[in-house]
């Protein structure tokens, strides 16, 4: 069963809401991240993440996401957050590679 943010339309799947919980990472950080964060398609999921680039953008609008630099959001393809984690290798977001089907 998913957990909605009240404050946003944010659904939080159980495991999402306990590692959110456990890796310290708060609701409006992940509303944050999730508004102007970076979309990343790879496996089949979408990644929002904050990198420099982002902080960097925002911070000449007013919007500091200095908070939010390194903060990676797994959704799933319905929109539910799926998990979140912290990580600043943005490299380590690619899609798996494809087995020929010949093999």
């Amino acid at each position: 069963m998913p957990i909605t943010d009240r404050s946003s339309s944010l659904q939080l799947t159980h495991h999402a809401s306990l590692r959110s919980q456990q890796r310290s990472i708060s609701l409006p950080t992940i509303d944050l991240v999730t508004t102007y964060g970076r979309k990343i398609h790879a496996r089949g999921a979408t990644f929002m993440v904050v990198g420099r680039k982002e902080v960097d953008r925002y911070k000449d609008r007013g919007i500091d996401l200095s908070r939010a630099q390194g903060v990676h959001v797994l959704l799933s393809t319905g929109g539910q957050v799926i998990t979140t984690y912290r990580n600043q290798d943005l490299r380590s977001i690619r899609p798996r590679k494809r087995k020929h089907s010949h093999y």
